[in-house]
């Protein structure tokens, strides 16, 4: 895939996102939709069930790209500054 491609799919898919209707009253478990695809999308990019579990509801939005405490080997009394684009 070009680079443009790739940029023209991570809009559509985030504009998707944007776009989905949000409300405190609405009858799902989720203001952002379903709970179970951003679920799903957070273990694919190596979040482990227990961490998933440790999120409070509604603050996983299926927006992050991975995840960066898994990947970088990180030694105690280390920092992680995490610039991604999810809810926290």
């Amino acid at each position: 895939m070009k680079k443009e491609e790739i940029k023209k799919v991570v809009r559509k898919s985030y504009a998707k996102i944007a776009k989905q209707q949000s409300s405190c009253c609405a009858p799902v478990d989720s203001c952002c939709g379903s709970t179970d695809l951003a679920q799903d999308i957070s273990k694919k990019i190596g979040y482990s069930e227990e961490e998933i579990k440790a999120v409070p509801e509604g603050a996983n939005l299926g927006l992050g790209c991975g995840n960066p405490v898994a990947l970088a080997s990180l030694k105690e009394g280390e920092t992680v500054l995490d610039l991604g684009s999810g809810a926290g």
